[in-house]
């Protein structure tokens, strides 16, 4: 059970930590400049095109049907729309680049002129094609080709989310460890790769560890659901990075049931008060209020 102390044991271990500052990443959009940094909480949005995707109700069936949902989060709230055409799903279908371009590319020429557009994708031909149609992010899920990526987003001025992971890209499964503090591991991944990215150029980047993706040691709903939840709450601590976080929030059905689309909200209380400042979500309206909520309201 989580209670008022643990979280005051957690802010009396780690605090000194909300010291380090956090240089925003600024993005001009249609509808103007999104920060995303300390302030009120960023949301992104996501829009999938691939039909293997878990969360049905992000799923679009065609261009129009993308554009439309893209439309809708943005005019719910959300700053960023986040789109993508392979599941991370580990048990999902691969997508050719050839295949992504031709899924994302039209969505993204379309919806760039109204919305301020990610591109989630581990392929360095998609995100030149995306960037070029007018993406304005990129949601970098692998490492295969790192360093070409993010050359790309220099060349763009894009902003880069930078994801956690060991492997080529999200799809291959690597594990955490759900037992030990995954704190440091997650300092001493992306210490290295920031530095790496400013050399190429890449200065608009936030670091995401990964809570959406598959891990081989954390199949286990609760297990998965516990590492979640200790991260979420434990944000904070990388702020020593002196950039953004950006953080996925479960749904975990086995936690929710039939009430799972909830999931989000629930997360996003955590997310928020552990120092969150993106979140990508599938319920914009429901974590809109959420946040406005805890932006109202004080506990003295």
């Amino acid at each position: 059970m989580i209670t008022l102390s643990d979280l005051a044991a957690l802010q009396a271990q780690h605090g000194d930590a909300w010291d380090a500052p956090v240089e925003p990443v600024t993005l001009d959009g249609p509808a103007g400049e999104v920060v995303i940094g300390d302030g009120p909480v960023t949301l992104m949005g996501c829009v999938n095109l691939s039909r293997d995707s878990t969360y049905r109700e992000s799923v679009a069936t065609g261009p129009d049907d993308a554009v439309r949902m893209g439309r809708i989060q943005a005019a719910q709230g959300a700053a960023i729309i986040d789109l993508g055409a392979e599941s991370s799903n580990a048990y999902a279908a691969r997508v050719t680049p050839a295949d992504q371009v031709k899924a994302l590319v039209p969505v993204v020429e379309r919806l760039a002129a109204e919305a301020l557009v990610s591109v989630e994708t581990y392929e360095p031909t998609v995100v030149a094609a995306c960037l070029d149609a007018g993406a304005r992010v990129l949601n970098m899920t692998g490492r295969e080709h790192e360093d070409e990526m993010l050359t790309l987003a220099a060349q763009h001025d894009a902003a880069v989310v930078m994801c956690f992971g060991e492997t080529a890209n999200v799809r291959e499964a690597s594990d955490v460890p759900p037992d030990a503090d995954p704190l440091p591991v997650l300092l001493d991944h992306f210490g290295p790769r920031l530095e790496r990215a400013r050399a190429l150029g890449a200065d608009n980047v936030v670091v995401d560890p990964g809570m959406g993706f598959h891990y081989g040691n954390l199949v286990d709903p609760l297990t998965r659901a516990l590492h979640q939840a200790r991260v979420l709450a434990n944000t904070f601590r990388l702020r020593p990075l002196g950039v953004p976080v950006c953080n996925v929030l479960p749904h975990t059905y086995d936690l929710f049931g039939d009430e799972f689309r909830k999931g989000e909200g629930f997360f996003g209380v955590f997310a928020a008060l552990g120092g969150s400042h993106l979140l990508r979500v599938h319920e914009v309206p429901h974590l809109r209020v959420v946040l406005n909520a805890l932006r109202a309201l004080e506990v003295r």
